[in-house]
């Protein structure tokens, strides 16, 4: 049985599916978490439930200032062995800091594989718990996130961290403009 909830932040809804006290899906609005769960949980039943497992009080914690309040939310993220590396790497990025894709490859030994890391990075189901958002450009500009740069924007001032750069990429490369 998947858990679900839906909670009001300043990034607008997020919803977040849990079971057996881990989180699975974290996404900005039902339908992205809709398209998740179908994908990944076809035939596992969901109910609406508050707060499952507390998981909705420590994301709200986080968005609220406690930056630490989800760092040991435990998770089920499913995924092939390389992009769990990825995503345990993600998590070992402290709050206020932030990393380029290419360093995080290199972290892992795979220094070539910037690509791979970045195509990992957006598979990540569990944004924010997973913080995704860290990862930027070697440029330091803002590069591709699912939820929207301006989200990753205000995550990145929420933490403190302030990229170098001010230029935001999609994520087939082009410019996109300032990020202030």
């Amino acid at each position: 049985m998947l858990l679900i909830d839906e909670i009001q932040s300043p990034l607008g809804r997020i919803a977040i599916a849990a079971r057996d006290g881990r989180l699975c899906a974290l996404e900005f609005g039902r339908a992205r978490l809709a398209r998740q769960l179908a994908a990944r949980y076809p035939d596992v039943p969901r109910r609406p439930t508050r707060n499952p497992f507390g998981l909705s009080v420590k994301v709200r914690a986080y968005l609220a200032g406690d930056l630490a309040a989800v760092d040991r939310i435990p998770v089920e993220t499913g995924g092939t062995p390389f992009q769990q590396r990825v995503w345990r790497a993600l998590r070992r990025i402290p709050a206020g800091h932030t990393m380029s894709y290419g360093a995080l490859a290199r972290a892992l030994g795979v220094g070539a594989a910037a690509r791979a890391v970045g195509a990992a990075n957006g598979r990540n189901p569990v944004s924010l718990v997973v913080p995704c958002h860290r990862l930027i450009g070697g440029d330091a500009a803002l590069t591709g996130y699912g939820g929207g740069l301006w989200r990753k924007r205000w995550l990145l001032c929420h933490e403190g961290a302030q990229p170098r750069a001010t230029t935001t990429r999609s994520a087939g490369g082009r410019s996109t403009g300032r990020s202030r």
